[in-house]
């Protein structure tokens, strides 16, 4: 009987230290770290820094303990690139331009960027990228050719493959991404998640060898409606959202979750904030209980896996990314800005 008191409370103790009591938070401290006038909508934290790239070929990066900022002009032919997605392994950086000709660099010698790979067909337009692992990353495109645009990396960027539709499923004829906030794609171990402008998620759970499609109930009956933004907490939850940046107020069928993987999905807060939404984040640490949501309405918050929301700041952000369960770095039109929550 002894031994078995020890066991039962032994167990309860255990349980009662795994449920990890989860901030809230009521206020943001927002300050300025870069102000600039390039249109950044993608950034990445990497070790000790942020690295972010954004319109005019403008990109860089902000040291996170000196607060020294290094800036560089991409610049291509003629052109200089708008950039909106970013992605990074430990050993390089990676961007990838918005609109024709679509140009992917690289890391290269000397800090400076390589060219790696280049599309320039009519419609090519890319709006996200990420990696799963150091050697095999993912950029996601509008349709072309009746199926999404998927480049694939298995040599840690320094070589892209696009994959053929016949690989693919079919998309509906003029589906895409919203080039919003580098959040199309959400990687967990080797899965990926795309939400898609037709309020669709393509799903692979296999580093992109094979594809399926899931519907979602985020509304996508208008050309600026469907899926802005997703991310995963788990290999099981994930949220989604979007709305219609030309009618930011407005919060039906916008916000949904899954807890299966993404093969079914439920709306969440109708008709309650936020509304249109560029970017979310599940907050770590929190279970998959803590979100931050960011568009240029404000910032909101959610403690209950978005059942609800409340408003922390009308400050106006594109992007945001998580260091830890109470500092975020986003960025904007002019700025980069650290994100204190209390």
């Amino acid at each position: 009987m002894r031994i078995f008191i020890f066991l039962f409370l032994s167990i309860l103790l255990l349980s009662c230290s795994e449920k990890k009591q989860v901030k809230t938070f009521s206020t943001v401290k927002v300050t300025d770290l870069f102000t600039d006038s390039v249109s950044i909508r993608a950034l990445e934290v990497m070790q000790g820094s942020v690295a972010f790239a954004g319109t005019g070929g403008v990109f860089g990066a902000l040291d996170l303990q000196s607060g020294q900022i290094r800036i560089k002009q991409q610049r291509y032919d003629t052109i200089y690139p708008e950039f909106r997605a970013v992605a990074h392994t430990p050993s390089d950086f990676f961007m990838l331009s918005a609109g024709r000709p679509a140009l992917l660099f690289k890391t290269g010698n000397q800090g400076l960027m390589e060219l790696v790979y280049k599309e320039d067909e009519e419609g090519v337009f890319y709006d996200a990228m990420a990696f799963w692992n150091e050697k095999e990353g993912l950029a996601a495109g509008d349709e072309m050719g009746g199926c999404l645009s998927l480049l694939i990396t298995r040599d840690g960027g320094s070589t892209w493959n696009k994959m053929d539709c016949a690989d693919l499923p079919e998309t509906i004829p003029g589906e895409g991404a919203f080039a919003a906030s580098n959040t199309n794609i959400a990687i967990v171990g080797d899965r990926a998640w795309i939400g898609t402008t037709e309020g669709r998620v393509w799903f692979t759970p296999d580093k992109g060898r094979s594809w399926e499609v899931f519907e979602t109930p985020v509304r996508s009956d208008e050309p600026t409606l469907g899926i802005y933004t997703l991310d995963f907490y788990s290999d099981e939850v994930g949220i989604a959202m979007g709305g219609d940046y030309t009618n930011p107020e407005g919060m039906a069928g916008n916000k949904a979750l899954t807890e299966d993987g993404g093969r079914t999905w439920e709306l969440l807060a109708e008709g309650g904030l936020p509304g249109y939404t560029s970017c979310v984040q599940f907050i770590p640490d929190t279970g998959g209980q803590g979100l931050v949501a960011v568009s240029y309405s404000g910032i909101y918050y959610s403690s209950d896996r978005g059942k609800q929301w409340s408003s922390l700041s009308a400050e106006p952000f594109y992007t945001l990314r998580f260091v830890n369960d109470s500092t975020a770095y986003a960025a904007g039109k002019f700025r980069i800005s650290k994100l204190e929550f209390q």
